[in-house]
């Protein structure tokens, strides 16, 4: 395949949605040598689902292939089961095969949405990480020291809160390390928490004798809560969320996102984007940027004509306050509103109904529901907040 040189593709790479480049001035070089390089992304299947955060690192591999350039996409099959604590205050569960099983049914399918799959090389870490013996696994350990490790801030805070580290937790690094030996890369992408991880690849590559990785480092993502974007937390928008629920949590956003998601989440001319900004701080309505932005990624998930219909159901549901013709049908076990909203899967548990009714977010027929006690009837409509509609029958 015929590598491109091109040098605004070259400079658009090197600066969209990235954070840090360990080493930028020897990536830049490579990238303009024309030489095919190896770019490696590694993802745990801790979660069915894959979200808009991941999508940060899979366009950047997009825009690598479409230079020509190899991508490797590492499923954390073996990592997977010890569990990356980079980001997390407290320490992760060790997943049971079977979960990592049932999570990477729908990966492949869901990177193809962003990525051409006939020119991925796709591989399971389990196919050179299982096979390391004690003796093996000793010597990549003696590469790194324990002061390294804790120094690391989610770490050291934990140690300073007296939480629990076990010893499986410093597995980890070694074998995301160890992958980028296993594949050759020349490149590895992941997040600003991954940087201790990430390093451990350069530091091992050169133990073994290879040129020690290029490393573009994205940063934190935000998700519907304000925290970072994470399956772990619920706070995710989806690949495969349908369309209408995927335009509607993002035009649930704050404001202040919108220009960053347009950055890391799209592929829209950044000319655009700057002049987006520049209107949106000259006092020109966000809304109706949001509705472009909200429109694009579902194109980009499910198709222009899928992103028209998420316009047209968005405005007559929300915008002129119209109940929509296609909502989903419940035939309740009980006729109490707070049975309704746990059944239709709206709220986890009478508590989290109850409170829901509290806060006003409940109508039924368009009024406020007052009363936990509220008896529905077949053809009224239950309204959870702004997008969840269920009609009795």
């Amino acid at each position: 395949m015929k590598i491109s040189t091109d040098t605004s593709k070259i400079q658009e790479l090197l600066a969209r949605g990235v954070e840090e480049i360990i080493d930028r001035d020897h990536l830049k070089k490579q990238l303009e040598s024309g030489k095919q390089l190896r770019i490696k992304l590694g993802i745990d299947p801790t979660s069915p689902n894959l979200h808009l955060g991941r999508s940060v690192p899979l366009l950047k591999l997009r825009d690598f292939q479409e230079l020509g350039h190899q991508i490797v996409f590492i499923v954390g099959d073996a990592t997977g089961v010890i569990g990356d604590t980079s980001d997390k205050d407290a320490e992760r569960p060790m997943l049971s095969g079977d979960i990592i099983s049932t999570n990477l049914a729908s990966y492949k399918k869901q990177v193809g949405m962003l990525l051409d799959l006939d020119k991925i090389e796709f591989r399971h870490n389990s196919e050179w990480l299982n096979k390391l013996g004690y003796g093996e696994i000793g010597e990549h350990a003696n590469v790194f020291s324990l002061a390294e490790f804790i120094a690391r801030e989610n770490i050291k805070k934990r140690l300073e809160a007296g939480k629990r580290i076990s010893l499986r937790e410093l597995l980890y690094p070694l074998m995301q390390g160890y992958d980028s030996v296993a594949i050759k890369a020349d490149v590895e992408l992941g997040g600003t928490d991954q940087r201790f991880n990430l390093l451990a690849g350069r530091a091992l590559q050169e133990k073994f004798g290879q040129e020690p990785q290029n490393i573009i480092m994205n940063p934190i993502v935000v998700g519907t809560d304000g925290r970072k974007m994470s399956s772990s937390w619920g706070n995710t928008i989806n690949f495969s969320d349908i369309p209408n629920e995927m335009f509607g949590k993002i035009m649930s956003i704050p404001d202040d996102l919108i220009i960053i998601y347009f950055e890391y989440f799209t592929r829209f001319p950044m000319a655009e984007v700057n002049s987006f900004e520049k209107k949106i701080k000259e006092g020109v309505n966000p809304r109706d940027f949001k509705v472009t932005l909200a429109s694009e990624i579902v194109r980009m998930y499910h198709g222009e004509k899928s992103a028209q219909e998420a316009i047209q159901y968005f405005e007559s549901t929300f915008s002129k306050k119209e109940i929509p013709d296609d909502i989903k049908k419940l035939k309740p076990t009980a006729s109490d509103i707070v049975t309704v909203l746990k059944e239709a899967g709206f709220c986890s548990g009478s508590g989290d109904a109850r409170r829901n009714i509290d806060s006003g977010g409940v109508k039924v027929n368009g009024e406020r529901a007052e009363s936990y006690d509220t008896a529905v009837k077949s053809g009224d409509v239950i309204q959870k907040g702004k997008r969840y509609f269920v009609r009795i029958v």
